[in-house]
């Protein structure tokens, strides 16, 4: 049987092979640093994927627990603090943290269904804002914590100016989450997800343990979610403000999982580049062909693409939904059935 390398394999293969077109791009014109952006925001949205697009657990505070990856990475690395643990120590713990914190908010509310779990995450995630605001004691309030390392190897740290190894890390451990989740949607654990999504009733039936199986998922969610946290504040050097991790962020990531076709980890991939790439390359990157070229004035906001933003989002997302209402690449079992 001939191999045929799937949707997920090619997105990624044309990621790794980016910085070669850097090569020969001016460099007002080069993607490698904000094509960053769209892998954090790929990972964080992997995560949201796992709780809403696999066990169908409507969830709209995942910045929440972003939040609580970024401060849990600073308090262990940042010299203020006694721990002074190394990235990569760091960025490790964020993933049982996460996933702790995901077990606190998922043991009490699993219970509820639909719009009311959706309202219960949400209030999580202006708890988590006002916490991280007022205990400035431990997080420094609205000054956020900084600096905090960039990786290490050899016993160099790298700096900003080392683009290409920030490009492919982000570039790896997208792909290991891709590994890691693609894993759990082909296990046991991933089946139960699905048939609980499709039917809760028949699932508890079948003698799958319903809370237990939705706690997984909002702890594995959150896991990853404060991975993609630790990884933000890395590249910043800081957490930033509390306010960095607010509603429009979960909101982001729900976007980006129902534009790339809920439960389908090649569309998350793909919305992530719809939707992150559309503000931060396309919108930046025609402002600044503009500039160049002497089109438009800071007097006239109608000829400013960011000034656009917020409308061609809403437009994307009216044309993905009304022409993909499965997404731009829905799930293996849905495209069979269209």
């Amino acid at each position: 049987m001939r191999w045929r390398p799937g949707p997920i394999f090619i997105i990624l293969a044309l990621a790794a092979l980016l910085p070669l077109l850097d090569v020969v791009l001016p460099p007002k014109m080069q993607l490698c640093e904000a094509v960053r952006g769209v892998f954090l925001y790929a990972i964080l949205a992997l995560g949201l994927n796992v709780v809403t697009g696999y066990a169908g657990l409507l969830n709209l505070g995942i910045a929440a627990f972003m939040a609580v990856g970024a401060y849990s990475f600073g308090i262990l690395t940042c010299e203020i603090y006694p721990f002074q643990l190394g990235f990569w120590p760091a960025l490790a713990l964020t993933i049982p943290i996460g996933a702790f914190a995901g077990f606190i908010l998922g043991a009490p509310t699993l219970g509820l269904r639909g719009d009311y779990l959706a309202i219960v995450t949400l209030g999580f995630g202006e708890i988590v804002q006002d916490v991280l605001k007022n205990l400035d004691v431990v997080t420094k309030g609205t000054q956020g914590i900084n600096p905090l390392p960039a990786p290490t190897f050899g016993g160099s740290e790298w700096t900003a100016e080392d683009e290409y190894k920030w490009y492919y890390l982000f570039f790896a451990l997208l792909v290991l989450t891709v590994i890691a989740v693609r894993n759990l949607e082909r296990s046991r654990l991933g089946r139960a997800w699905f048939s609980i999504r499709e039917d809760e009733i028949a699932s508890r039936s079948m003698g799958i343990r319903v809370e237990r199986t939705k706690l997984i998922a909002f702890a594995t969610a959150a896991a990853i979610a404060a991975f993609a946290g630790g990884l933000s504040a890395s590249v910043l050097s800081s957490t930033g403000e509390p306010s960095n991790y607010d509603f429009q962020i979960s909101i982001l990531a729900l976007c980006i999982v129902i534009v790339g076709g809920i439960g389908s980890i090649a569309g998350v991939l793909v919305g992530a580049l719809v939707m992150v790439g559309l503000n931060s390359i396309v919108l930046v990157k025609a402002t600044a062909w503009m500039a160049a070229n002497g089109i438009g004035s800071q007097g006239n906001v109608l000829l400013s693409p960011n000034n656009w933003k917020f409308l061609i989002f809403g437009l994307a997302l009216i044309l993905a939904v009304r022409l993909k209402p499965n997404g731009l690449i829905p799930p293996r079992i849905e495209r069979a059935q269209q």
